[in-house]
């Protein structure tokens, strides 16, 4: 299978429109009509992933045709679009969610502390750990 006919069939896993993916993927819809096109242009890494990610499907899967197609329940609940869709209901929690994810790793923790003690000034309360 081609990489086009994999994200075809990973988009028509989840019943979601071309527009639909080029939405949550964050592109164009000409994009993702390309990247199931005979002729079209594929993906960017960085964007094979997102598909992966918004799609429920293995990365390695989707870039290669090797692997599991389908995630197991509990490589699915580590993925973000579970936790938006299940667990958050709030448009600025996932913003800080999805800024806190794209940050590099040695920023976290920083912007970890920093957000505890803007809350901590807030509700008058101490953290009660450090990570």
């Amino acid at each position: 299978m081609r990489l086009r006919s994999r994200i075809q069939a990973a988009r028509r896993l989840q019943d979601m429109t071309q527009t639909e993916l080029a939405r949550l993927v964050g592109v164009q819809r000409s994009a993702a009509s390309h990247w199931e096109s005979p002729t079209g242009k594929s993906p960017t890494v960085s964007n094979l992933r997102k598909i992966a990610k918004v799609t429920g499907v293995g990365f390695e899967w989707l870039a290669t045709g090797r692997g599991r197609m389908t995630l197991s329940s509990e490589e699915a609940l580590e993925g973000m679009p579970v936790a938006l869709a299940e667990l958050i209901d709030d448009d600025v929690e996932i913003r800080l969610i999805r800024a806190f994810r794209e940050a590099p790793a040695k920023s976290r923790l920083t912007i970890l502390e920093v957000t505890e003690q803007i809350a901590a000034l807030r509700t008058g309360k101490r953290r009660s750990s450090r990570a």
